[in-house]
């Protein structure tokens, strides 16, 4: 079985009316993707964000007939004009392992590798961490989650004890642990982050030195290391607490901050802490913080 797809490439103020109109005019399915590698960061309480620039995709029965379906799309919008677009057969396949092709063994600094289950592992005395995809964020493929592998390769000296806040998948904490880190507090406010992260700890046979915690959940612990791999305005209200959680000396590891917030981030961070060292990825950048 194939189906037919048509492909229209357009701006945010007509994505609503067109979406409607694909699926007015018989589409089985519409989505929508980023056209330029635009990052959504940080909506508002209520707000749907959407790319200024967005590939609008129908999917329609083999069987349509492309010039009448373009038609009846272009009657459902307000003046009739239609995007650009591209018309593409897609086949039949089996979806559920075709995704699997896209993942692959990743290295991380000198010794780190994160590897998918379903492949052998390249090398088998490195520090191999297990990590499927999953609804969790985190399997090492964002500049920021890189980053953050590459400080605690080159870091984790052993018998640390670890704060990981906004965990996600836990893969920070299972390389931590896997390093030679003693402890490491997993903290998310998302519940679904917390079960993949207790999930993949147990998946790497390190679930007796991972604790899983809400947010919510007073920690009276003092950290060796704090690892934040979110968001810059979250990691600027986080300040005094991570400080709390730190002891003297001890290192604040901040990322998923773009290199046009650096500056925000360090002005917040520049009473309680002192910044030792920095490190960019594409449009990322990573802050290391020493606790005065």
């Amino acid at each position: 079985m194939s189906w037919t797809q048509i492909s229209f490439h357009t701006t945010r103020d007509i994505a609503s009316p067109l979406s409607d109109a694909l699926s007015n005019a018989g589409a089985l399915s519409v989505t929508l993707q980023d056209a330029k590698d635009q990052p959504l960061l940080e909506p508002g309480v209520g707000e749907t964000p959407i790319w200024d620039q967005v590939v609008i995709t129908g999917l329609f029965e083999s069987n349509i007939n492309p010039h009448d379906t373009l038609s009846k799309i272009g009657k459902y919008l307000p003046d009739g004009t239609l995007p650009p677009y591209e018309i593409s057969e897609l086949e039949e396949k089996a979806w559920e392992r075709e995704w699997m092709k896209e993942f692959h063994p990743m290295k991380f600094g000198r010794r780190t590798w994160i590897c998918p289950s379903w492949l052998p592992v390249p090398d088998t005395s490195a520090v191999n961490i297990l990590l499927d995809p999953g609804l969790a964020f985190g399997t090492g493929t964002h500049p920021t989650t890189a980053l953050c592998l590459e400080w605690l390769d080159e870091n984790i000296r052993g018998g640390e004890t670890v704060i990981d806040f906004g965990c996600g998948s836990g893969i920070l904490a299972i390389a931590a642990v896997k390093l030679g880190a003693a402890k490491v507090w997993a903290i998310d406010n998302d519940p679904q982050a917390l079960t993949a992260t207790g999930n993949n700890a147990q998946s790497n046979s390190v679930q007796s030195r991972i604790q899983c915690a809400d947010d919510k959940q007073p920690l009276e612990i003092q950290a060796d290391v704090v690892l934040a791999n979110i968001l810059a305005n979250p990691l600027i209200l986080l300040e005094k607490l991570f400080k709390k959680r730190l002891k003297q000396n001890a290192m604040a590891i901040l990322s998923g901050i773009l290199t046009e917030q650096r500056d925000a981030v360090i002005d917040a961070y520049s009473k309680d802490f002192k910044l030792v060292n920095s490190a960019a990825q594409e449009d990322w950048c990573r802050l290391d913080f020493s606790r005065l």
